[in-house]
């Protein structure tokens, strides 16, 4: 029976061939270890590269409302009325658009009708936020911040160049 104590030659093998098949019995484990890290460490890069869900929302609606916002601008020049962006208690208004007839139901209608709601519930603005959209063909420089999940984004514009989103992202 072979035990570790002195004088033992437990630890001396007797051919080549015993010394390289306990080699290739270590490194095995070796190996397997190597491929769980090179595993983790992709998962993890992965991880990284997925971005935020509300980090995403809050993007998509500032898009959508900059491109609103720029698509009543041209109908207030194109029209020669004012029209102003406001906030809602459920969402938002675009005021002064123009207004026709509708020949089935006699009833006046809005000539481009635009959403009234955000695409996610918990987007905010600051109350009371108003933005005026012409008829001029440069206006005052404005901004607005919209809210969403702890985050901020903000949309403005100098006046000349259309609405665009100000600053990456904030966490509040």
């Amino acid at each position: 029976m072979r035990t570790l104590a002195l004088g033992n030659n437990f630890l001396i093998f007797k051919s080549r061939s015993q010394l390289v098949k306990t080699a290739r019995h270590g490194s095995c484990l070796v190996k397997r270890m190597v491929v769980v890290a090179i595993f983790v460490v992709a998962s993890a890069g992965v991880l990284m590269a997925i971005p935020d869900a509300s980090a995403t929302a809050l993007e998509r609606e500032a898009l959508r409302l900059s491109a609103l916002l720029d698509s009543a601008r041209a109908q207030s020049r194109a029209s020669g009325l004012a029209i102003t962006w406001k906030q809602t208690d459920n969402g938002f208004e675009f005021e002064g658009i123009p207004k026709i007839k509708n020949n089935k139901t006699g009833e006046l209608e809005d000539v481009v009708s635009y959403p009234k709601t955000w695409l996610n519930t918990e987007t905010t603005v600051d109350a009371g936020s108003r933005l005026a959209l012409g008829p001029e063909p440069v206006i005052a420089k404005q901004e607005l911040v919209l809210k969403n999940a702890g985050r901020s984004l903000t949309l403005s514009t100098d006046g000349i160049r259309p609405f665009a989103i100000k600053s990456s992202d904030q966490t509040l």
